[in-house]
């Protein structure tokens, strides 16, 4: 199943998300189940959150793997979504 991670930075925490980049793609490579990622951007191109596309046997999976992040674990996020998503065209 494929899971939609939306998540949005707490403000003005540019600098903890600059600082604990290198972990958080770190643990994506490490993970092996990000289909697709990318930071969320303001109005000035600055990074303000995260979007990852999942691929997992469950949400359980998806919720863990959250949980693991690094940047969750830095205190990054004000909000984290889990959504399922339906991927229509590729």
């Amino acid at each position: 199943m494929l899971v939609a991670l939306i998540a949005r930075d707490k403000p003005g925490a540019l600098p903890t998300r600059k600082e604990n980049r290198q972990k958080h793609l770190d643990y994506i490579d490490a993970t092996g189940i990000v289909e697709q990622a990318g930071p969320l951007l303001n109005d000035a191109g600055e990074m303000m959150g995260s979007l990852i596309i999942l691929e997992v046997p469950d949400m359980a999976t998806a919720k863990s793997w959250a949980a693991g992040d690094p940047y969750a674990a830095a205190g990054l996020f004000e909000s984290v979504e889990l959504i399922q998503w339906n991927r229509v065209i590729e």
